[in-house]
């Protein structure tokens, strides 16, 4: 390929960046231009989608632009400085306008000098970084699937990142200053090493011999942001019976710290190789390593901060957010597919829309994470919702308990291989960070690796003094964890506390600890059955009565909610206050309490409830709020409930009536509503239907008034 092509190359760049019009009308690369003329941007991403359909684009371009993409960078950049428009807004001089404005003054005077030199060259003049992003349709490549065929192309590959570096600045252009002639020398720096000149080469010093001695000019030199990172195949990319490749990505200039470890991203760069350098070169002799030189990054799940809703999702929410069924709806399209475990599921969707976070005038603060535990029989699909929560919650990190050390959760100290310091490599609770940590197989921890959740599950740190390091990482993540009970099923001729075997101090720091137990029914164990045939035959779940919401719109709808910051009113107050009082004294009573009831439980009301009033887009807290919360908590042991009632000999309606009376007794009324006899015994597990029952039951008997048309009670004072 000879220089002409190039030319005509540069021609047809100038042409399309003049020329292209995006879908509405408007001159999307000249107003890109102009947008970096007038300083409000940095870099100028060209789009191969649009030079594919750019009409008048030869085939052979295209080709070549794929092909030798380092290469046509520069074309493009050549073509860009030809175009670029004089700034419309009035800037004020930096010192790189300073520079530039010395510079060129200097290179006419110096004109008509023939020395190669101290010809600046075209990047030093360059404030902008030029990338070409590859094409969005297919799939992309698996690192794997990246041979050396693809050298020197733009490539598109997907993946995970472990590891990102600091970002250091790279010298792009040095600059030299020579104590004889004055001349300023330039060099371009290509590679990640370069050999600093020391003897001015410039013609002066050469024809009068002297070996004018060099001074560097940091300040007048260019240099990039550059930053590392690595990136590992993805595990369903990975072949039976391999491990998962890594590939090294090289950041320049705007693409740096747009990803951080855990990030599961899709990549477009150059794929090129690099040399060794020092000793390794010595050993690796002709071979050379490769890496990736990123042009674009797209996140595959954004953070709920970074969520930009589309029109389309805004109007799908406000639509949503209208329905007054939103919440079971919500929460049944999580896990379709798994039967059943309809408010386990309402308690999940609770942990991803989470509360706010408050911090008090001292610097105190109170968490709006809310921690879930199921603890259950083996075989009822607690690992299948772990692993669902982790698909839906945009960042999210599934672990094993046995799988875990307390250095994996939390942070170990490791020797960095590029600098050799010793550095901190953050843990499953680190990399979660403002996500969500699964930890499956929980009660087979060590006891040892186990106290290391306790500080992330209230203060939302990991604290470290290692090998000279002292220092807070924060790990304000959400744990969901997942256990059997003691003997694997759970006993029910054992009080709770032996089968649930967990520490008093980690249980009091779960908001809800959902006991699953798998109780043989006819009715149920057919149902699910069906359920189950079902799944296994059409691959979907049955009909719900309505579309389950895709997990992308499910990360919509709560990206929207989190926004909100819901208050407790002050009338709320005293409600909350005797609902937890209340609590405290049915666990005083009872010979082997099934919960460990501290402050923090009523803590945990405020949050669920908080969590509740977000999704219904609400600033305040609403009484229903909370009675849903105390009824969540009352749920998650209500397998337990059934058992001791069915053991105490009462049956469901005799067991509603005492319900009523003790709270009528309690607060001294003869009447009671409904809606608040309702409140009190779906508590305790109870449907409406039973309390419809039981009303007609007991006023037959004469020991209440039914109102016809309220259904309040009157109770008949004897």
């Amino acid at each position: 390929m000879n220089d002409i092509d190039f030319k005509r190359d540069r021609g047809i760049a100038k042409d399309f960046l003049e020329n292209f019009w995006d879908l509405n009308g408007e001159a999307k690369y000249l107003n890109i231009l102009q947008d970096v003329a007038n300083r409000k941007s940095k870099s100028i991403q060209i789009e191969l989608e649009d030079l594919i359909n750019y009409k008048e684009m030869d085939e052979e371009f295209l080709r070549r632009v794929t092909e030798n993409t380092r290469r046509y960078i520069g074309i493009f950049a050549d073509a860009i400085e030809e175009i670029m428009p004089e700034p419309t807004e009035i800037l004020a001089d930096d010192d790189y306008d300073i520079f530039m404005t010395q510079r060129v003054e200097d290179g006419i005077e110096d004109a008509n000098d023939a020395d190669s030199q101290k010809k600046m060259p075209p990047e030093i003049k360059r404030f902008y970084e030029v990338y070409i992003k590859a094409s969005s349709k297919g799939r992309p490549f698996t690192i794997r699937e990246v041979k050396a065929s693809y050298i020197g192309q733009l490539v598109r590959i997907s993946g995970i990142v472990t590891r990102c570096s600091d970002v250091k600045p790279l010298m792009q252009v040095a600059v030299y200053t020579c104590e004889e002639c004055g001349f300023e020398i330039y060099q371009e720096v290509t590679a990640r090493a370069y050999m600093p000149l020391f003897d001015c080469p410039s013609q002066q010093c050469t024809i009068n011999k002297a070996k004018g001695n060099l001074i560097p000019q940091l300040r007048a030199s260019k240099f990039l942001k550059f930053q590392e990172a690595k990136i590992q195949e993805l595990s369903e990319h990975v072949p039976k019976g391999h491990i998962p490749r890594t590939m090294t990505v090289h950041f320049r200039g705007e693409l740096t710290r747009k990803v951080a470890p855990g990030d599961i991203v899709e990549l477009s760069g150059i794929f090129l190789p690099m040399p060794y350098t020092g000793y390794r070169a010595m050993r690796a002799g002709l071979i050379a390593d490769t890496y990736l030189e990123a042009m674009s990054v797209s996140h595959f799940k954004k953070k709920y901060e970074e969520y930009e809703l589309r029109p389309e999702e805004e109007e799908e929410i406000a639509r949503l957010a209208e329905d007054g069924d939103i919440y079971n709806k919500l929460a049944r399209s999580l896990a379709p597919e798994i039967f059943g475990h309809e408010d386990v599921k309402k308690a999940l969707l609770l942990l991803l829309v989470g509360a706010p976070h408050r911090k008090l005038k001292d610097g105190m603060k109170i968490r709006g994470d809310i921690h879930i535990c199921l603890m259950g029989d083996p075989g009822v699909a607690k690992s299948q919702l772990l692993k669902h929560i982790i698909n839906v919650a945009p960042r999210g990190v599934y672990t094993t308990g046995k799988g875990s050390s307390g250095v994996g959760l939390t942070a170990a100290v490791q020797r960095d291989p590029v600098t050799n310091e010793m550095v901190l490599e953050g843990g499953a609770l680190v990399l979660a960070d403002m996500g969500i940590c699964a930890i499956d197989e929980f009660d087979k921890m060590d006891d040892s690796d186990r106290t290391s959740i306790h500080e992330v599950m209230e203060q939302q740190t990991v604290s470290i003094a290692k090998a000279g390091i002292t220092t807070s990482l924060n790990a304000r993540t959400a744990i969901l964890a997942a256990a059997n009970p003691a003997w694997g099923r759970y006993d029910m001729r054992r009080t709770p506390a032996e089968n649930i075997n967990l520490p008093p101090a980690l249980l009091s720091r779960f908001d809800l600890l959902w006991l699953i137990l798998d109780r043989a029914d006819m009715d149920t164990d057919l149902e699910m059955a069906r359920h189950v045939l079902h799944v296994h035959q059409a691959k979907e779940s049955p009909d719900l009565g309505f579309t389950p919401l895709e997990p992308s719109a499910l990360r919509a709808y709560i990206s929207a909610a989190r926004k909100l910051t819901p208050v407790v009113p002050r009338d709320l107050e005293e409600y909350i206050a005797s609902a937890y009082s209340s609590i405290r004294q049915e666990e005083a009573k009872s010979n082997t309490p099934h919960s460990y009831t501290t402050v923090r439980t009523l803590l945990s009301i405020l949050r669920i409830s908080a969590a509740l009033a977000r999704l219904r887009f609400s600033e305040t807290v609403a009484q229903s709020d909370v009675d849903e919360a105390l009824r969540l908590m009352q749920m998650s042991k209500f397998s337990l409930y059934s058992e001791d009632r069915q053991r105490s000999g009462l049956d469901a309606i005799s067991d509603i009536y005492s319900i009523i009376r003790d709270e009528a007794a309690r607060s001294k009324r003869l009447d009671v509503s409904y809606a608040h006899a309702l409140n009190w015994i779906s508590r305790k597990g109870y449907s409406e239907a039973q309390l419809k029952e039981c009303l007609e039951e007991y006023a037959a008997l004469n020991v209440w008034q039914i109102h016809p048309n309220t259904f309040d009670i009157r109770f008949i004072d004897v």
